[in-house]
């Protein structure tokens, strides 16, 4: 028998095998996206998995050519259980939700402290169409570019600390949310703020009314904490954490049943962080959106940190906007009664 047809016949009477080691990875993957919210969150592990939770659906395939190179059915079979997992996830978030026609359009975009181009920012948002902006991050040196830039488009503004609302309607009762008070961890607060403007500075987060021809809506904007990673904590999320149960403790006591929060909460809706904010609201972009809907970083989004989240309404459509000058992108959303 020729030497060429002798190793064909071995390649194609080779076995597959069990290869009980993929096998084990891919059930491993299933169970860690079925079972995330067991997770302790020791050196917040358990936030940082849920945060990231839908690109466990990246092993998904590496598994699957490393079953097929293996020749192992085993590991096949047990990919039956990730990819179910996933799918119940986020398999609703891969189809278009969104649907036409709404009464209201709103705007959030964390617009960077670092922002080299507010101007250029404030011109686009103006530009959007929206009858709602909302931006966080405002610095005392950029604030007035945006009043100039946005004051044409939206002869009603209010803003607290570093956060503010923009709106074609008119406002009322604005006042701050603290979320920020009783912080604690390597950045806490060391003392008490030492003037009204020291004070103003931290304030991250306000609650105002709109006027709308259907009535008065409720809007909160917040910027919560940050999420860092310390060489001796792991991933920190105190600060974020805090301003989770605030924010909700807020929405939870406010009176008017239709609201909108918008805003960075520095963490996505899966995160148990805010577990009493998802159980009261409900996102935008997951029950009128178009894919994840990524807005962070920037230049790659791996994770959707900007929220709509809304009660007493209903969203219609959901997206993110074009990139400015900021590390993060804006998220818009129209709504309806």
């Amino acid at each position: 028998m020729p030497f060429e047809r002798v190793r064909l016949e071995r390649v194609r009477l080779e076995p597959w095998k069990r290869r009980p080691e993929l096998a084990a990875l891919a059930l491993l993957l299933g169970l860690l996206m079925m079972l995330h919210s067991h997770i302790p969150n020791i050196a917040g592990v358990g936030s940082l998995v849920e945060s990231l939770l839908p690109w466990f659906g990246v092993y998904v395939p590496v598994l699957l050519a490393g079953a097929l190179w293996r020749r192992s059915p085993s590991a096949v079979v047990a990919l039956v259980l990730p990819v179910t997992v996933w799918l119940s996830l986020f398999g609703g978030l891969l189809t278009d939700k969104s649907h036409p026609g709404g009464d209201l359009t709103v705007v959030s975009h964390n617009v960077g402290a670092g922002n080299s181009d507010p101007s250029g920012t404030a011109r686009q948002l103006a530009l959007s169409g929206a009858d709602l902006v909302a931006l966080e991050e405002l610095t005392d040196q950029a604030r007035g570019t945006y009043e100039k830039g946005l004051a044409k488009a939206y002869p009603y503004h209010e803003v607290r600390g570093t956060v503010g609302l923009w709106s074609r309607l008119p406002l009322s009762d604005t006042r701050p949310v603290d979320v920020v008070q009783g912080d604690v961890g390597p950045l806490a607060r060391t003392k008490p703020p030492e003037s009204a403007a020291e004070a103003a500075a931290e304030v991250r987060a306000l609650r105002t009314t709109v006027a709308t021809e259907h009535g008065p809506l409720a809007v909160y904007v917040a910027h919560l904490g940050s999420v860092r990673v310390m060489p001796s904590q792991g991933f920190w999320t105190d600060s974020r954490d805090f301003g989770a149960r605030a924010l909700t403790k807020a929405v939870a006591a406010e009176p008017n049943q239709r609201m909108l929060l918008l805003g960075d909460l520095n963490g996505t809706t899966d995160d148990r962080a805010f577990h009493g904010l998802t159980s009261r609201l409900t996102s935008a972009q997951e029950t009128a959106g178009n894919g994840f809907g990524f807005t962070w970083p920037a230049a790659f989004p791996i994770a959707r940190i900007d929220q709509i989240l809304v009660r007493g309404v209903r969203a219609r459509s959901s997206w993110v906007l074009p990139e400015t000058g900021s590390d993060h992108l804006p998220v818009g959303a129209r709504v309806s009664w």
